[in-house]
């Protein structure tokens, strides 16, 4: 799972760097950027090495995500927003939600530290490239897609809770979260501002 969101997301991340029109280097660190910085959030959190610095395997998996952007932006306009890449981006998100989860379960923290371990894990890389694209993390506000995480993980938690082994919970938390996040794509889904329900003063 660690394996897979660390290629899509560095695919993801060098593919907004690419469409910005960063350099190479640049490129680089956004893809790693977004790639490295949910899992080591999540590993501080549990209080042990980040991953990325325990082994060369790490950078090397990210490194081809970064890559592979390049390659797909000499066929493709804009690969940001192709149906591969948005794919890809919901693999990635599932896989860290699935990973945050494993950890924190790992770590013995408790139920809400499962869920917001999981979250930071999927979500913290892709905030952290927003902000190095210098534009507001989109987590934040428009669209559905830090709440895939948080479904991801609470769904782990309850296939844990009624006795499914750690396979099945993570395999639960991972359908749940790559799908969740593309009907929400497909069917446009965001979640309503205070503008949007007339709460604000006219």
């Amino acid at each position: 799972m660690n394996t897979i969101g660390l290629v899509a997301f560095a695919l993801v991340g060098s593919s907004k760097a690419i469409r910005e029109e960063f350099d190479l280097f640049g490129i680089a660190i956004v893809g790693l950027a977004m790639a490295f910085a949910g899992g080591v959030t999540r590993d501080l959190f549990v209080t042990r090495v980040p991953l990325v610095l325990q082994t060369p395997t790490e950078i090397v998996l990210a490194l081809g995500g970064v890559l592979l952007a390049i390659v797909l932006r000499i066929g493709l306009r804009s690969p940001d927003e192709h149906p591969f890449t948005l794919v890809a981006d919901a693999i990635g998100l599932a896989a860290f939600a699935t990973t945050g989860a494993i950890v924190a379960t790992e770590a013995n923290v408790s139920a809400f530290g499962i869920v917001a371990i999981a979250t930071i894990n999927a979500v913290g890389g892709g905030a952290l490239a927003d902000i190095l694209l210098d534009r507001s993390p989109f987590i934040l506000f428009d669209d559905f897609y830090a709440s895939c995480a948080v479904l991801g993980g609470l769904s782990f938690l309850v296939a844990d809770a009624l006795g499914a082994g750690a396979s099945t919970a993570a395999a639960t938390c991972a359908v749940v979260t790559v799908g969740t996040r593309l009907v929400a794509v497909t069917q446009n889904w965001e979640i309503p501002t205070v503008q949007g329900l007339g709460l604000t003063e006219r």
